[in-house]
């Protein structure tokens, strides 16, 4: 009995110190369902599915701080997760709905987005942060920029040009945001 005890004990514990890994694979899930969603056409599900990415990504990491679960490998899937979500996601729903019409250059500034978000991330992972973020996270850029999607309608597609490459620059600039 004492054996069945430790070994439920032992399980639970296990358990317990994937929770926070668990909602960032569903965060990364969803990023995964965006783009299919893009490939198909579907604009409208894929916005909903990064915006829903968001949510998960948020909770990963209070469960994480609240249940004490923090780790390294945490952090690093968080982040590898987040280049998905927040990084391709939303590059490739607004390529698709409306830079492929500039070519090579919408290519290119589709590219810029998910390289800076990866800069970001790389540099977020190996600097202290005490209280802040250095850069626009690419959390915000993403939802931004998914966000933007929704006025394509209101907006000349150019502006989607500076949109893109703004939300670039503001990921890897050197600026401070206090952290919420």
């Amino acid at each position: 009995m004492i054996l069945f005890q430790h070994l439920v004990d032992n399980t639970v514990k296990k358990l317990r110190y994937q929770i926070a890994n668990l909602l960032t694979i569903i965060n990364l899930g969803l990023g995964g369902f965006a783009i299919i969603f893009v490939i198909q056409g579907q604009f409208g599900l894929s916005v909903t599915f990064i915006c829903l990415a968001a949510i998960f990504d948020r909770f990963d990491g209070m469960v994480a701080r609240k249940m004490n679960i923090t780790s390294e490998i945490g952090k690093q899937l968080d982040s590898l997760c987040d280049i998905i979500s927040f990084g391709v996601a939303p590059a490739i729903l607004l390529y698709y709905s409306t830079l492929i019409e500039f070519g090579f250059a919408g290519a290119m500034f589709t590219i810029i987005f998910i390289a800076c978000g990866a800069i970001r991330l790389a540099r977020f992972n190996v600097s202290e942060q005490d209280g802040f973020f250095v850069g626009l996270p690419i959390t915000a850029a993403g939802c931004i920029l998914t966000i933007s999607h929704l006025v394509n309608d209101f907006i000349e597609s150019p502006v989607f040009m500076f949109i893109i490459l703004t939300l670039s620059l503001l990921m890897i600039s050197n600026f401070r945001i206090k952290k919420v």
